[in-house]
């Protein structure tokens, strides 16, 4: 007896989706807050009776938005299972028939009805004037959207899908929609530009014509006086960093893990400065450096006779800047991978004698390739999309993301052309994302499992701690005159003509006093500084959540379209944030999903742009993961998301670590999206420097960015200690010996 009331217990999971869906359908407002998402000031402003404010109960009620009235069926359908066995063939079509129809009605009616009626010509013929029009999706269309896409998962697993599992399965479909709707969607808006001719139709023709454009496939450069094209510029440039980078963020991860190096700290400290940089500052230390003008040039002028030249303008600059921004993310991939090598295989081969050289040579280094590979297509990706540094010292080298800026904001504003060459910088980027699986194979990287691993990792062998220690030692080095420029520079009145050193770009930035018993923030920075906080520290814990939730997903679960679901997950970090930031402004400046203005848009766009980052360093940390532990999990009765959340987390927290650092920096120092989606309520601190470089106010831009860098400096240590390191039981006393042969 007891059992069968078990059987008729509904899942607490799937009441809470009932309910949340009723929250949604009869108490929050169903349209868009004018004031913003964040903004609750409804509640005392004449909620619920304002239409404004209105849930979609009190709409219909009114006999207003009765387009709204149809979602009651699916509402009231799922009630019906409440005390219906989970193994009764009608508990599963129901709840896939009321999340089907429920969200499929959301989506017709939110398409179809738009602010000025309907939406498409076709249905006004149909069904005549409407005569009443809607805004974007607010609180209640939101929870009810979710609440029926969650119904129909549960009904998805209740057939048995992926084994049954309501978790993975609730997973799955979760990031489908969300990345079908703020990736797929937008970016596909976009790409019909292509097609679009100049009266408004689309023409296969005009397409074929801009795609074979000589300025995007010209050779001139190899066959003759001429210019390379755009694609071919962007492909050997990326090819050249993502190496570079990958080699250079080996050498660190192998500094700081495989080395008795004592100031380990500082160096990771010194590895992620140029993360946490805005771009166009590194390259404006640059040419402080190297340009006509620079320190480096005029010493060398002086000393050698050598005249100045204008070599930093052009791929040189660029390389030097990018390998210099972008290494820090392949430290923060590898370092994971390297501490993950199990030192008990390492400790095996030195058994059989082979040297410390043979030991990385052949057990090591093989075993960190799902890293290898991952930092590569990062470096590559990062490169392909990079904006601000080709801006700032391409000169006449032209790439891809420059050229689809131009595109769009230039005299030419021609946004067919941006979208054809966004296409061709797509496919360089799934290009290198196939050869990357193709080079990985399907070999087992397995290092961890669930024995117990006591080893300690050997040092690196002479013979690579030379030209390591070497490399590291001269690019730290670098690094720090870079920032010693941008520092310097801070203080300097006015850079290049009047080198007096004062406070005053930091006082006319950040300036505050006391006034009636309170902080008053009188500098003109303080708005877009508090803003920009508030969008990085809500959008980095969201954009590592998605990203590690992708990853388990992808190595830990098989179902029908996991290679498509690895492509949607990786495509917004292919496209440059130009187009990005374009994408959205064209896909939700309108209902149904209408976020232009907004604080969200931001989050949004971050969190799509960086979780391709949370979900390569997972996946790289957990193809070290032994799938027993899973296993051995589940066979002593934990569910999937217990799982996850109890074993395989607390093995990845370098991942975690990399997922938050990079989302939240990244979200403190983007430059192209931000550009077309800030506005006056959110204003965001890039967007503020690049106005003041453009009123040629350097110090102020230099002096707030100099402070960006130390409060992101400060949240790195902070995520450092908040995460903490990975724990698996290996001794912590003196390093294996040298083995013979060495």
């Amino acid at each position: 007896m007891r059992e069968v009331t078990s059987e008729r217990t509904a899942h607490p999971v799937l009441i809470f989706w009932i309910l949340a869906g009723w929250v949604g359908f009869l108490l929050l407002p169903w349209y868009g807050i004018e004031d913003g998402f964040f903004s609750f000031g409804w509640l005392l402003d004449g909620y619920p009776t304002d239409t404004d404010y209105a849930p979609a109960a009190f709409l219909v009620a009114q006999g207003e938005k009765t387009w709204l009235a149809p979602l009651l069926l699916p509402l009231l359908a799922p009630l019906l299972v409440l005390r219906r066995r989970k193994t009764d063939p009608a508990y599963a079509k129901i709840l896939i028939a009321a999340g089907a129809v429920g969200f499929a009605w959301l989506i017709a009616q939110g398409f179809g009805i738009g602010i000025r009626g309907w939406n498409f010509a076709w249905l006004e013929t149909a069904f005549g004037p409407l005569g009443d029009r809607q805004f974007g999706m607010g609180y209640g269309a939101m929870l009810l959207a979710s609440s029926f896409l969650f119904l129909f998962a549960q009904g998805i697993a209740a057939r048995g899908a992926i084994n049954g599992d309501v978790f993975v399965v609730s997973a799955v479909s979760g990031i489908i929609v969300i990345v079908t709707v703020f990736v797929f969607f937008p970016i596909a808006k976009l790409m019909l530009a292509a097609f679009i001719t100049e009266e408004g139709g689309y023409s296969l023709l005009v397409f074929a014509a801009k795609f074979t454009d000589s300025r995007i496939w010209s050779l001139s450069c190899v066959t003759g006086p001429g210019r390379c094209g755009a694609a071919w510029n962007s492909l050997f440039l990326a090819v050249i960093v993502g190496a570079l980078t990958t080699i250079l963020g080996l050498v660190f991860a192998l500094v700081a893990t495989r080395s008795g190096f004592r100031y380990k700290r500082a160096l990771r400290a010194l590895t992620v400065l140029p993360i946490i940089t805005p771009p166009f500052v590194i390259g404006l230390a640059i040419i402080l450096l190297f340009g006509l003008s620079g320190s480096v040039t005029g010493f060398f002028s002086d000393l050698f006779g050598i005249r100045p030249t204008r070599w930093i303008y052009g791929m040189p600059g660029v390389m030097i800047a990018q390998v210099l921004a972008y290494t820090p993310i392949a430290f923060l991939v590898l370092i994971g991978v390297v501490e993950g090598v199990s030192p008990s295989m390492e400790e095996a081969a030195q058994t059989l004698r082979a040297s410390r050289w043979q030991v990385f040579r052949t057990v090591s280094l093989p075993l960190m390739r799902p890293g290898l590979a991952n930092a590569f297509l990062l470096g590559f990706i990062e490169s392909m999309a990079d904006f601000g540094n080709p801006l700032v010292l391409g000169g006449n080298y032209d790439v891809l993301s420059t050229e689809i800026f131009f595109a769009i904001v230039g005299a030419q504003y021609d946004q067919s052309r941006a979208a054809v060459l966004a296409i061709v910088l797509l496919s360089f980027t799934l290009g290198a994302f196939y050869a990357q699986r193709r080079w990985l194979g399907k070999k087992s990287y397995t290092t961890v499992s669930g024995k117990g691993d006591s080893g300690v990792h050997p040092e690196m062998p002479a013979g690579l701690s030379v030209p390591v220690y070497t490399i590291a030692a001269a690019w730290a080095a670098f690094t720090i005159v870079i920032y010693g420029m941008i520092v310097y520079g801070s203080f300097v009145e006015l850079w290049g003509v009047r080198d007096t050193l004062t406070f005053k770009h930091y006082l006319t930035a950040f300036s505050m006093r006391l006034e009636d018993g309170g902080i008053r923030w009188t500098g003109s920075a303080w708005d877009s500084f508090f803003t920009t906080i508030k969008i990085a520290t809500i959008a980095a814990p969201l954009t590592a959540a998605a990203g590690l939730t992708t990853a388990y997903l992808l190595t830990r679960q098989n179902f029908v379209g996991r290679n498509a679901f690895e492509f949607g997950t990786m495509l917004s970090f292919a496209i440059p944030g130009t187009v990005i930031g374009v994408s959205y402004i064209l896909a939700f400046n309108v209902p149904p999903i209408e976020l232009t203005g907004t604080g969200v848009i931001l989050v949004i766009s971050f969190i799509f742009r960086n979780m391709p980052v949370g979900v390569r360093a997972g996946i790289a940390s957990m193809s070290q993961l032994d799938k027993s532990l899973d296993e051995s999990s589940l066979t002593l009765g934990a569910n999937s998301w217990q799982t996850f959340r109890l074993v395989i987390l607390p093995l990845l927290r370098p991942a975690i670590l990399a997922a938050l650092v990079y989302s939240f920096v990244r979200a403190m120092t983007a430059i192209s999206a931000v550009i077309f989606l800030v506005s006056a309520e959110y204003n965001m601190a890039t967007s503020y420097i690049i106005g003041r470089v453009e009123n040629n106010d350097y110090g102020l831009a230099i002096a707030y960015s100099t402070t960006l860098i130390l409060v992101m400096l400060t949240a790195v240590g902070l995520l450092q200690v908040a995460v903490g390191k990975t724990r698996i039981g290996r001794r912590t006393g003196q390093r294996t010996g040298q083995a013979s042969g060495d």
